[in-house]
C-alpha cells in the first residue's frame, strides 16, 4: 500500500493541472481514502464515521448563528400632548406626537384622524406627510421615519369647534396611544366645562381665561363641551319649607322613650338649619341623618345642621327621653317644627309593659290608625297604643295630650292562637279542589295572621267574623289578614277567621294516592277536624299521617259553631254541621243509581266552574272583597288531628279507586 500511495503521489506532481484538475484530485483523493480506512480497519486509534453523522457533529459543535427576530411591530406611539387656544369657531394649536421607531429603514408612522394639520416638524425640520396605504385608511395622513430610537413630531393643527343650542365643544380624535394629554385654553370665564372620554383634572381662571388639563383613555375620543355658566339665585332667596313630624312616645316605668322621624320639604330657597321646639325636661340623645352635620340643643329648641344647603329634600330621626311618672294622669312632651309654613305627621303613645291608657283628652289632634303614621308606628306590637293626626290648620295651632295610664301586675298571657280550625274539602276526578279553610283564633297582641296557602292555590274570598276582608300580602307572597284585638286586662274572646280557595292537580285515574295540602299558619293549632267531600264513583280511605278517620262531631269552638252564611240560588248548598251521610256503595245500586251518581258528578264540576266563572267577574268588577258560599256535596270522609305546630302545612294522604259494577250490570 505504501508503493501504491508514492506512485499516486508521483503521478500528481507530473500531470499538468487542467480545467478538470479538482475533479481528478476529488478521484484520487477518495481512492487514497478509502486506501487508508482499510488500513484503519486493522489499525488500533482510528475511528471511522459515516460522512452525515459528521456533518451533524460538526453542526452541534460549531452552530450557526441566527439573525434575531423582528420586532412584532415597527413602531409605536407612545404619547399625544395636546396644547390648544379656543378662537371664536377654531381651537388651534400644537400636538406632540412621541414615537418609538423598534427597526431600521423606512417606517410609516399615522397621525391621529380628523386633524387638520398645518405643517409637521421633526429635530426642527419640516416633514412632508404622505397619505396611507390605499384601501387601508387611504385618507389618514402618516410621517415616514428611517431611523430606529425615539422621535418627536410636532404638528401644527387646528379643530373646528361645534355648537350646539347654547353649548360649544371640541372633540380630539382617538389614538392608539398609552398616554393622552390635552391642555385648552378660553378667552373666556364663567364657563361649565364637561368632559367626556377622559378626566378633568385641573380647571383654573385666570384675567380674563380658562384653562383645563385633561386625561384621555387613549382608545376613546376626548370631547370638551361648554356652556355659560348660570347663576343659580335660589340660595338667596327667602327660605320657605314644609315638614312632616312623627313622634312616638313609649310609657315606661322609669322612663319615657322618644322618637321622631322629621322630613323637610323645601320650596324656596335652601335650608342650612332645622329647628325643633322642645318641651321642658326633654334630653335629646342622639340625631341621625345622611345630611345631618351637628346639632345643639339650646333652650328648649334643638338646632340641626346640615352638612350642605338642602335644596329639596331632608329627613333625619331624633331620639330621647323624659321623665314621666309611672301610672296616674301623665301630660305627653309634643314636639314641633318650627319656620314651616305646613307642618304635618302625627302622635302615637304606647304603654311599655303590662297597662291600659285610659281617658284621652287632646288638642289640635285627630284620632288615628296607627297605620297611617308609617313604618315606625304600625310596626309597634304594643297592647295598648293610641295613635293621633295633626290637625290641619295654621303651624301655630296649639297641640296637647294628657291621659291616664292604668298598670296591671305582669301575667304570662298567650299572645294569640289557633283553638280550633275546620276544613272543608271538595274534590273532582279533575284534580281541583276547592277548600274552605276556617280558624277559630284567639288574640291579645298580633295584628295580622299570615295563612301561605298551597302552591298554585287561587283565593276566592276571605272574611273576619263573618265581614268580607280585604286580605294584604307579604313579601313571600302569604295573606295577611287583620286581626282584632282583645283590650287589656281582658280575655280575649275566640272570633271567626275564614278562606276558600282553588287549588289544581291530577286528574283521578281508575285507582291512585292523593296528597291534599292545606295551609300554613304563624300561630298554632290545638285541634283540627277535616272533611273532605269526593266525587261519587269513588271510594276513598285515609292513609295513616298526621291524620285519623274518626265520627264526624260539630265543632268545639263557639265562632265555628254557627255555619257561614251562604247563598241560596245557582244550586249552591249551605254547610251542614250534623253528620254527614255515608256515601252510597256501587255495589248496591243498579244501572239507574249508577246514571244518577254520574250526573251527580256532572253537577260537581258544574259547580266548581260556576264558582271559579264568579270569582274571576267579580274580581274583573273590582266588587272585592266578595263573599263565596262553600258547595258541600257528595260522600264524605272526615279527619282529625291535634296539635300543628306554627309555620307548618299539614297534609293528608289519600287513596281513592273506582267501584266497578257487579256482575256486569
Amino acid at each position: 500500500m505504501p508503493a501504491r500511495l508514492a506512485e499516486i503521489l508521483a503521478l500528481k506532481k507530473r500531470t499538468a493541472f487542467s480545467l478538470f484538475a479538482p475533479s481528478l484530485f476529488a478521484l484520487l483523493f477518495l481512492f487514497a481514502a478509502s486506501s487508508f480506512a482499510q488500513i484503519a480497519t486493522h489499525s488500533p486509534g482510528w475511528v471511522v464515521l459515516p460522512v452525515d453523522e459528521y456533518r451533524t457533529l460538526h453542526a452541534k459543535a460549531y452552530p450557526i448563528e441566527r439573525d434575531p427576530e423582528p420586532p412584532p411591530v415597527e413602531a409605536t406611539l407612545t404619547r399625544v400632548d395636546y396644547d390648544l387656544r379656543i378662537d371664536t369657531e377654531l381651537a388651534s394649536g400644537r400636538a406632540s406626537l412621541t414615537v418609538d421607531v423598534l427597526r431600521d429603514g423606512w417606517v410609516r408612522v399615522p397621525v391621529p384622524a380628523g386633524l387638520l394639520v398645518r405643517e409637521a416638524r421633526l429635530d426642527g425640520k419640516l416633514v412632508s406627510l404622505v397619505p396611507g396605504v390605499s384601501g387601508k385608511a387611504g385618507g389618514q395622513l402618516s410621517a415616514l421615519l428611517s431611523h430606529s430610537g425615539r422621535a418627536v413630531l410636532l404638528l401644527e393643527i387646528a379643530i373646528p369647534v361645534a355648537s350646539s343650542t347654547g353649548e360649544e365643544s371640541i372633540t380630539l380624535p382617538s389614538t392608539a396611544s398609552g398616554v393622552t394629554r390635552a391642555s385648552v385654553q378660553l378667552p373666556r370665564q364663567g364657563v361649565d366645562v364637561r368632559l367626556s372620554g377622559g378626566f378633568l383634572s385641573e380647571k383654573s381662571e385666570s384675567g380674563a381665561e380658562s384653562k383645563w388639563i385633561a386625561y384621555g383613555r387613549g382608545n376613546e375620543a376626548l370631547t370638551f363641551a361648554w356652556r355659560r355658566k348660570t347663576e343659580d339665585h335660589r340660595a338667596t332667596q327667602p327660605l320657605r319649607m314644609r315638614g312632616s313630624l312623627t313622634q312616638l312616645l313609649g310609657l315606661g316605668e322609669d322612663s319615657t322613650s322618644i322618637n321622631a322621624e322629621v322630613n323637610l320639604e323645601i320650596t324656596q330657597g335652601a335650608a342650612r338649619v332645622a329647628k325643633i321646639q322642645l318641651p321642658d325636661k326633654v334630653t335629646i340623645n342622639q340625631v341621625l341623618g345622611a345630611m345631618v352635620a351637628d346639632w345643639e340643643v339650646k333652650a328648649n329648641e334643638l338646632s340641626v345642621t346640615f352638612l350642605e344647603p338642602v335644596e329639596q329634600n331632608a329627613r333625619f330621626v331624633v331620639t330621647g327621653e323624659t321623665r314621666s311618672p309611672r301610672e296616674g294622669q301623665i301630660d305627653i312632651p309634643v314636639l314641633r317644627l318650627l319656620n314651616t309654613e305646613r307642618e304635618t305627621g302625627g302622635l302615637a303613645v304606647e304603654v311599655l309593659g303590662a297597662g291600659e291608657i285610659k281617658d284621652l283628652k287632646s288638642e289640635g289632634l285627630d284620632s288615628a290608625d296607627a297605620t297611617d303614621l308609617g313604618e315606625m308606628v304600625s310596626s309597634r306590637q304594643s297592647p295598648s297604643l293610641a295613635a293621633f293626626r295633626f290637625r290641619a290648620g295654621d303651624a301655630k295651632l296649639s297641640r296637647s295630650l294628657s291621659l291616664k295610664v292604668t298598670r296591671y301586675t305582669p301575667q304570662a298571657v298567650l299572645m294569640a292562637n289557633v283553638s280550633e280550625a275546620r276544613y272543608q274539602v271538595l274534590i273532582s276526578n279533575e284534580g281541583k279542589t276547592l277548600v274552605q279553610a276556617r280558624y277559630a283564633v284567639r288574640n291579645n297582641q298580633r295584628n295580622f295572621l299570615k295563612i301561605t296557602l298551597p302552591p298554585g292555590a287561587m283565593l276566592w274570598s276571605a272574611s273576619l267574623a263573618g265581614k268580607p276582608v280585604r286580605p294584604g300580602q307579604s313579601p313571600d307572597g302569604s295573606l295577611l289578614l287583620p286581626l282584632d284585638k282583645a283590650r287589656a286586662g281582658e280575655e280575649a274572646p275566640e272570633f271567626a277567621v275564614e278562606v276558600i280557595y282553588l287549588s289544581r292537580g291530577t286528574a283521578w285515574n281508575d285507582k291512585g294516592q292523593f296528597r291534599l295540602a292545606l295551609p300554613a299558619l304563624d300561630l298554632p293549632v290545638s285541634r283540627t277536624g277535616l272533611l273532605v267531600y269526593h266525587p261519587p264513583l269513588f271510594k276513598v280511605t285515609s292513609e295513616q299521617g298526621a291524620f285519623r278517620t274518626a265520627p264526624y262531631e260539630n265543632p268545639v269552638s263557639s265562632a265555628l259553631s254557627t255555619p257561614a252564611a251562604s247563598g241560596t240560588g245557582g244550586g249552591v248548598f249551605a254547610a251542614s254541621t250534623s253528620s254527614p251521610a255515608p256515601a252510597p256503595s256501587l255495589s248496591d245500586t243498579d244501572g239507574k243509581d249508577d246514571s244518577k251518581l254520574r250526573r251527580s258528578q256532572v253537577a260537581t264540576e258544574a259547580l266548581l266552574d260556576k264558582f271559579r266563572a264568579d270569582s274571576l267577574t267579580g274580581k274583573r268588577a273590582g266588587i272585592l272583597p266578595i263573599r263565596v258560599s262553600f258547595p258541600a256535596f257528595g260522600p264524605s270522609l272526615y279527619l282529625v288531628s291535634e296539635l300543628t305546630g306554627e309555620n307548618q302545612a299539614p297534609s293528608a294522604g289519600l287513596t281513592y279507586q273506582h267501584e266497578k259494577k257487579v256482575g256486569g250490570k
